[in-house]
């Protein structure tokens, strides 16, 4: 049997139970049956100590869900609400973000409801920096990478912005899992939201093209504006998304704005995750690529690492997400998972926003 290291999480039970659930693993190659060959309950030490850990981590869960679910209830119904400059800094996301005017304001505009989820988060905290950098009209070109199936191209073609919308080339192996869920753009028509353009207009200013975010084309240049949402930590480690960081500055003019997402391990700033499919940037991270990106010029939005104080921040959801809950799951509970705050392999994790403007 191969050695088993084990390094008790701090905090939550959410982490016990992960950390209970690899020992499982490591020690049985399986999920341990909790029942012996005739269906009777197991009582060996290890069984009993570790029987009920499932149950306990969808009590955390939906306790945390349901007090989403009623927090968004009670924000106020607020009609009338237009774009507003608030300043945006480099910064993760937050329950009072996502209670603000600025983020209702965008989810308005993107016909979605506001509930207290991170994705939403980053949809408004991209429209937010483009907005404020006075990019968000028409005849301006925006770039985007990893768009998967994302509103925003349709968006921006309906302010007659013309958008270039990239994503992994349908044959690249990574990109079966994301098609998978339901988060790849194989074709243009997966870009199209009727509910935010007409067609004609989405074909007018909206194009795809099949890019490595690891090898941007050089013909990619002179964009107003660039962005991805939680993409570049897929890209293979740590460095290899700072570097497509520094690489997307290449595609803008001088004095376009580049604003990306990504996974910031924010209560662990010793251990990470590197070199694996889902890599997880800390706060050390972000500080070397605002310091890379200013050697070369370019501006940088001034970093904020505060992840926030109120209940939903505090909550760090755990696995099995609503994607892979079983049928009797879906039927039970539903499929609205509402976090700001998430355990990605162990680690609490949350959106990180970073801005830049290209010097020259």
């Amino acid at each position: 049997m191969s050695e088993i290291r084990l390094k008790m999480p701090r905090g939550t039970l959410a982490q016990m139970a992960e950390t209970l659930r690899r020992l499982e693993s490591a020690v049985f190659g399986k999920k341990a049956s909790r029942i012996d060959s005739q269906s009777r309950p197991k009582f060996d030490t290890l069984t009993l100590h570790t029987k009920d850990i499932e149950n306990l981590a969808l009590n955390v869960k939906f306790f945390g869900y349901e007090l989403a679910r009623q927090l968004a209830d009670t924000l106020p119904v607020r009609n009338g609400l237009t774009a507003s400059h608030i300043g945006l800094t480099c910064k993760p996301s937050t329950q009072h973000d996502i209670a603000s005017d600025w983020v209702a304001f965008w989810c308005a505009e993107l016909k979605i409801p506001l509930v207290f989820h991170r994705k939403l988060w980053e949809l408004a905290y991209v429209l937010q920096a483009i907005h404020e950098n006075g990019l968000l009209r028409a005849g301006m070109r925006g770039l985007g990478f990893g768009c998967g199936q994302e509103p925003l191209p349709s968006y921006f073609a309906s302010h007659n912005v013309s958008i270039m919308m990239t994503d992994l080339p349908p044959d690249d192996r990574a990109s079966f899992g994301w098609a998978a869920t339901g988060q790849h753009a194989a074709t243009l028509e997966r870009g199209f939201q009727t509910h935010l353009v007409e067609r004609a207009q989405f074909e007018r200013h909206v194009s795809l093209r099949h890019v490595d975010m690891n090898e941007i084309p050089s013909d990619l240049r002179d964009y107003d504006f660039c962005w991805s949402i939680c993409a570049l930590e897929h890209l293979g480690s740590i460095e290899k998304g700072l570097a497509f960081i520094e690489n997307a500055m290449e595609t803008l003019r001088p004095g376009g704005l580049a604003v990306h997402t990504t996974e910031f391990n924010f209560l662990n700033d010793e251990e990470t995750i590197d070199n694996w499919p889902t890599v997880l940037f800390q706060r050390q991270h972000f500080v070397e690529i605002a310091a890379r990106l200013r050697d070369r010029g370019h501006k940088v939005a001034e970093l904020d690492f505060d992840v926030g104080h109120e209940p939903l921040d505090k909550f760090i959801d755990i696995p099995p997400f609503a994607f892979s809950w079983n049928e009797n799951m879906r039927q039970t509970w539903g499929l609205r998972s509402d976090h700001i705050k998430v355990s990605v392999d162990g680690f609490a994790s949350t959106c990180f926003g970073i801005i830049a403007v290209k010097g020259g």
